[in-house]
């Protein structure tokens, strides 16, 4: 791919998802999003394979139904109320259509299906670009229309997203997939708090991006893309291999890492609005997630010798951005250390 190119789709990604985080309009908000999905087709489609040529079309079909019901809702509404603003979304059923077409933007259950296969079919680095960076769009409009969301129909979203993706995630062996359950997982931690504490799902949604980010960029340094290549792992650098498990660990949610205090914060919330029982469900379906964040750590830290290995080591081979690999485990170990500081 040519510098301009890069430059040319690197823009409109950027650019997309900023007119869409200030728009106030929707007929705006959509057309950003539509600019979004078309900069980031290339990028999925760029591997000459018919696997990304596959991952590529089901992205574009599912965001473009998703599409559809965002104008079809954005449009009845402007019909009644006469207005296109986004925080004047006071019509319950437009208000139910117009979550159903952000929840399947951001692959939340229970029309999740086009994740993992889009995550798998592209490379490492681009499924860390559609795990992170494209949900913020999303997400905003999200914030934006969130008194006007409704909250049984999101309740029942997020406990759906969570148990799907503790229950899908267990049987999987590519860590592609893998993460992307664990996306789904952690939009419906997200999603709990949307009605009532808006600000709260957004300090849980961009704490999972900060550990999600260093967690495939370590993946990618090492080729890693399966559970057998993990066991491997500590023969191109023990380091990174210490850093995957507490990375893994912090998105699983355990204290005192990074990733509980957003939990904490939820659940915390969820019993002052008299919702323990949702709390507690919410907990349950932890732990489904924590089995396979608990699988990947144990081969990553303790099948090291003289435990024996399946799996061709790698003996030092020359990885892609060595110096990277001394960077950004110490970045990750000064992110998992941020509790202690808060507390």
């Amino acid at each position: 791919m040519q510098a301009t190119i890069k430059i040319l789709i690197s823009t409109g990604i950027i650019a997309s998802t900023t007119l869409v985080a200030a728009s106030n309009n929707w007929l705006l908000a959509w057309l950003s999003l539509e600019l979004n999905t078309l900069t980031i087709l290339p990028i999925i489609s760029k591997t000459k394979h018919p696997r990304a040529t596959e991952a590529a079309t089901k992205y574009f079909l599912t965001q473009a139904i998703a599409s559809c019901l965002l104008l079809f809702s954005s449009t009845t509404n402007a019909w009644q109320t006469g207005l296109w603003n986004i925080t004047q979304m006071s019509n319950e059923l437009q208000s139910t259509t117009m979550l159903i077409a952000l929840t399947m933007k951001l692959g939340a259950a229970p029309i999740h299906f086009w994740l993992p296969e889009v995550m798998q079919g592209t490379s490492i680095k681009t499924a860390l670009l559609i795990s992170t960076w494209q949900k913020i769009a999303p997400i905003t409009l999200m914030f934006s229309m969130s008194n006007h969301l409704p909250q049984k129909t999101t309740l029942i979203v997020a406990l759906l997203s969570m148990f799907s993706g503790g229950w899908a995630g267990m049987n999987q062996t590519q860590l592609r997939k893998t993460m992307a359950y664990s996306s789904i997982a952690n939009l419906g931690w997200t999603l709990l708090t949307m009605t009532s504490e808006p600000k709260t799902s957004l300090i849980n949604i961009f704490t999972y991006m900060i550990i999600t980010i260093p967690t495939f960029l370590l993946m990618a340094l090492t080729s890693t893309k399966t559970l057998q290549a993990m066991t491997t792992t500590w023969t191109s650098s023990p380091t990174t291999s210490t850093s995957l498990a507490i990375l893994l660990l912090s998105t699983a949610g355990l204290p005192p890492l990074t990733g509980f205090l957003p939990k904490l914060l939820i659940l915390d919330q969820l019993v002052t609005q008299n919702l323990t029982p949702m709390a507690v469900m919410a907990m349950i379906s932890s732990l489904l997630t924590l089995v396979f964040y608990l699988r990947i750590m144990y081969l990553t830290t303790l099948l090291n010798p003289p435990c024996s290995s399946t799996s061709t080591t790698k003996w030092r081979q020359n990885m892609n951005g060595t110096k990277m690999v001394s960077l950004v485990p110490p970045a990750t170990t000064m992110l998992t250390a941020l509790p202690a500081l808060l507390l």
